[in-house]
Parts: structure tokens; sequence; C-alpha cells
């Protein structure tokens, strides 16, 4: 199956001389969930507008469904739903009002009943003749969501969806978004939330200054890239790490406690058997030990931090 959307040696350079998109090529499958990570300034707004048609690159292709979103571009935007980081609606129009406007924009013939279901989909139904103005913040996110889903698309962008959403109400929006992606919608997500990506997406993409540094199935990047810390807690706290265990590479932490040592669970050994023969040999005991796993967000970090 071809992909939804397809990325070309996509560059972007301001008149300011600025470049903020540098031959960026990406294809993303009908169905999946694809989360974009960046720090601020890396790029991500600029990708997404240039793919909803907003901006215009400097060189490369884009194309939706296979519509060229230059040449094609009326076919190529009508695939598109874009959820915008900003709450860029009339605070005085009623929820089925600005929904159903939004279907109109698109070219669209009224349909009562897919707004109806889209409304109930996003728990908004029971809201249909408020004003924006008096809703609560995430149910103003809903609203932008189903402004979004008016005119059926088939890929949905979400620019930073749980922005100043509290808890609760953002593993709602996840359950939403799930929900989405089970009805055949292509989810591409933008987020600072990193637990977001690590709970919701099917696979990730890393881009920084401009560059997309990595595009990996999530699991795939979690046992390629991730870690795993034993941490012992001593009987006796140590001042120092004696000589006979440098080889391990461990750390010292909790005020002499707890030694900590990092390895590769993938890897053919791990060597936990060698450096608990070495402790015993030390004279230094362990009265517990626990594991843990490096979380996207160790990884993200580390991503980031190794680009110049």
């Amino acid at each position: 199956m071809p992909p939804i959307i397809s990325l070309k040696d996509l560059s972007k350079t301001y008149k300011s001389g600025f470049e903020a998109l540098k031959g960026v090529s990406l294809d993303i499958d009908k169905g999946e969930i694809f989360a974009l990570l960046g720090p601020n300034g890396a790029g991500k707004t600029t990708l997404i507008s240039i793919i909803c048609g907003i901006v215009t690159p400097s060189s490369g292709s884009v194309t939706v469904g296979g519509h060229d979103n230059v040449t094609d571009y009326r076919a190529a935007r009508a695939m598109i739903g874009l959820v915008p980081q900003e709450l860029t609606i009339d605070m005085f129009e009623t929820v089925w009002g600005t929904v159903s406007f939004s279907r109109g924009l698109f070219g669209k013939w009224p349909n009562p009943a897919h707004i109806e279901k889209v409304l109930k989909d996003l728990a908004l139904w029971d809201k249909k003749d408020s004003k924006l103005i008096t809703l609560s913040g995430g149910m103003k996110r809903r609203v932008l969501i189903a402004k979004a889903l008016s005119h059926e698309p088939s890929v949905l962008f979400l620019d930073e969806p749980t922005a100043g959403v509290d808890v609760e109400l953002r593993k709602e929006m996840w359950q939403v978004i799930r929900d989405l992606r089970d009805s055949g919608v292509t989810i591409i997500l933008t987020t600072h939330y990193i637990q977001e990506a690590e709970d919701m997406a099917d696979r990730i993409g890393v881009i920084n200054n401009g560059e997309l540094i990595l595009v990996e199935d999530k699991r795939e990047l979690m046992h390629k890239l991730g870690k795993k810390q034993l941490t012992l807690e001593l009987h006796e706290a140590i001042d120092a790490i004696p000589p006979a265990l440098e080889s391990h590479d461990l750390t010292l932490a909790n005020e002499g406690s707890e030694l900590i040592y990092t390895y590769d669970s993938q890897g053919t050994r791990t060597g936990i058997t060698h450096l608990l023969t070495d402790l015993a040999q030390a004279g230094i005991r362990f009265k517990d030990l626990d594991t843990t796993q490096s979380s996207l967000e160790d990884i993200f970090v580390g991503l980031v931090r190794r680009e110049p």
C-alpha cells in the first residue's frame, strides 16, 4: 500500500536566511499514529505548515493520498484536518455552528448526521448549543478536533493537542485519538509530553535544527537505544568505588548507599553475573536491587544532545 503522505527532499529557507528545514524525506503510512518530536525551533511547525499547504517550501515535494499539494492543492488539502495549538475559534459562536461552518469551508454539502456523530464521539453533543466562550479549556480543544474532522479528512494533524490540559482530560484526549486511529484516520502528532508519544505512537520521528535525525518504529527504537539500570542498595555506605570494580563503570549514588550499573538489556551479555561476583570478592554486600528501563524521554534527550 502506498504511503498516505510522502515528503521528498523538503527544504525551507526564509528571506532572513534562516534554514528551517534541510532536505527532509519521510513516508507516513495510512492508519498509523506518527509522533514528531523536537525542541522548540527544531522545524516541527514549519514541516506541518508545508504539508498542510500553509507555507510554500523552497524545494522538494509533498503528496497527500497521491495528490501533489502544490499542483493539486484542493484535493490534497481536502484530505487533511489540522488541529492547531492556538485556540483559533469565534468565542461567541455555538459548538454546532462553528463545526458546521468548518465543513462548509471545504465545499462539503451539509451533513447534520456526520456533525452529530463527530460531536458525540468527542463527548460534545450535550454542548452543541453552547457558546464556545462558556466552555472549559479541554472542551474548547475538543471543539478544535471536531472542526478538523468536520469535512471527513483521512489525515489529522495534532499540534500539541493536550497543551494546557489537565492530566485527567489529557488521558481522555489520548483515548479520543486512539479511537480516531481505529476508525482509519492517520494521526500525525507533535508534542512536548514525551509520555504522550511513548504511550500512543506507532512510529517516532525526531527533528532537530531542521533535520530529521531519526525515524523509527517505537518498539524498535526502545529496543535499539533503550538501556537498563540495575540499582543495588548496599548494606553499608561506601566512600568510593573500589579499584577492583572500576571496570564495571559503576556510579555511586544516594550518599554512597547505592551502586548504579547501566547495561544493554539486548546485548549478548549483560555483565551482571560478573559484577555480582566481583562485588562479593570486594566484600560489598547489598540488601536489595531494582532494575529500571530507559524511557523515550531519556532516548530523545540523548539524541538531541548528540546533535551539533
